[in-house]
């Protein structure tokens, strides 16, 4: 059975700046990185070294060459945070760019961008 998310693909043209993008600006961890020196590299990246769930860091040119027929669009992300608002002022300081804050049913909520426009999500949630 399974019993919980472990890794995320995330297919990018520019590893080393989704590295930066997410360890310098968003405050991920670089948790591992792997390159067998014939161009499959990927970088695992986290909100902390014990996130049960991480995000891995592909080269999209290199992945869609080896396997053609893959999905290699950005799945569409929901983080959880407990200070929204302090998280929306610490990623909009870092010229990220973020949505407005929005009331939906399940709680607020706003969106940002990394530097390839692909767009997360943020859901104010309590442990």
């Amino acid at each position: 059975m399974i019993n919980k998310v472990g890794q995320i693909m995330v297919y990018v043209n520019n590893q080393d700046k989704a590295v930066d993008f997410w360890t310098k600006k968003v405050g991920f961890s670089v948790i591992s990185e792997e390159d067998n020196g014939q161009g499959m590299r990927w970088i695992e990246v986290a909100p902390s070294k014990d996130a049960e769930t991480s995000i891995i860091l592909h080269n999209k040119e290199f992945v869609a060459k080896m396997s053609p027929g893959l999905n290699l669009g950005t799945p569409s992300l929901m983080f959880f945070t407990e200070n929204l608002d302090q998280l929306h002022n610490e990623l909009s300081s870092k010229s990220i760019t973020v949505g407005e804050i929005v009331n939906m049913p399940s709680g607020r909520v706003f969106n940002f961008a990394d530097h390839e426009e692909n767009y997360f999500a943020v859901m104010e949630k309590s442990e």
